[in-house]
């Protein structure tokens, strides 16, 4: 005899979707996790070279929780039928994620600048490497949202219940690019 499903249980059932980006994002947190953890051991064996981080990585702080509101709000305006707010905010969103990559080079001629390259310690090389993952992240970020700016400007303007799917899983994807770097800066404060 077959399985019935009731209605409640198929409404309680995780979108496919959803639990492939929650699994990517338990994967890339647990990566994260062995490269800050990497860190802080390879501190304690010696050989460190301590810096001040520039303050470009601050600003671009700044810019990516500033991000975040824009992509929390155009996605609240999506659904309540705001067609120009959301797509100015999913646009403005775009530019700053951008904005952020920039910053995040400018953040690596700063430390290049006051000597510290990517081979001259290991301190240096673990910056560059974990905030260069992360902008890897960002970048992943911005293609979904050049994808939901596409579905925005191309398609005709309905919050359906897929479109409202597909674009929270943009906004939850970025969000936690958001909320990983926030963790990566206070950490390199925490460490320096």
């Amino acid at each position: 005899m077959g399985v019935v499903s009731s209605p409640e249980f198929s409404r309680n059932k995780i979108q496919p979707q959803k639990l492939a980006l929650w699994v990517a994002i338990g994967s890339i947190i647990m990566m994260f996790g062995a490269f800050t953890s990497a860190y802080v051991v390879r501190r304690a064996a010696g050989n460190w070279l301590e810096f001040k981080l520039p303050d470009i990585f601050f600003y671009n702080t700044v810019v990516i929780v500033l991000s975040s509101f824009t992509i929390h709000y155009a996605y609240h305006s999506f659904k309540k039928g705001n067609e120009k707010l959301y797509k100015a905010l999913l646009l403005v969103t775009f530019a700053l994620g951008i904005v952020f990559i920039v910053l995040q080079y400018k953040g690596w001629e700063a430390l290049n600048a006051i000597g510290a390259t990517f081979t001259a310690n290991p301190s240096s090389s673990f910056i560059y490497v974990i905030s260069g993952l992360h902008a890897a992240h960002v970048l992943g970020g911005i293609m979904a949202i050049v994808v939901a700016l596409t579905h925005a400007y191309i398609l005709p303007f309905r919050p359906t219940q897929r479109r409202r799917q597909r674009f929270e899983l943009v906004v939850q994807y970025w969000h936690f690019v958001d909320v990983l770097w926030v963790y990566l800066i206070m950490f390199f404060m925490i460490q320096s």
